[in-house]
């Protein structure tokens, strides 16, 4: 497994054993608090977009929850991984599809740019952790 009791044998909680778990449980807290916060701006274009950020931004908060259980397993660091990679995706059919994506009205969107910079982190170092616990 990749981490280690935080107390006692009947914990249910664990900590990173590598440090870049740490890296990834806080990236992927920015980008879900981040999707969060976005959500309430979100509300005023559509409301399925809003609910779309509440669910990605509650994935991520979720999946950093999951991964200080015991019950994380190897392979869930793929599916971290894919989720991040694909939620890096989703941006670009809603807000265009060149570097137009991370600016609205004409200035650049720094929620965009550290969400999607989290989520590039979040991505490498799931797939950093997968292979190191597989070492």
């Amino acid at each position: 497994m990749c981490a280690s009791p935080t107390t006692g044998a009947e914990s249910r909680f664990v900590r990173p054993s590598n440090p870049i778990g740490y890296v990834a449980i806080l990236m992927a807290l920015v980008t879900g608090i981040l999707h969060l916060v976005a959500s309430t701006n979100a509300i005023e274009f559509s409301e399925v977009l809003a609910i779309l950020f509440i669910l990605n931004g509650l994935g991520f908060i979720g999946g950093s929850v999951l991964y200080l259980t015991r019950y994380w397993r190897r392979e869930l660091f793929l599916v971290a991984a894919a989720y991040s990679i694909v939620t890096i995706l989703a941006l670009f059919p809603v807000q265009g599809w060149g570097l137009e994506a991370f600016y609205m009205d004409g200035n650049l969107n720094p929620l965009a740019v550290i969400t999607k910079a989290a989520e590039a982190i979040l991505a490498v170092c799931a797939l950093y952790l997968y292979a190191d616990a597989g070492a």
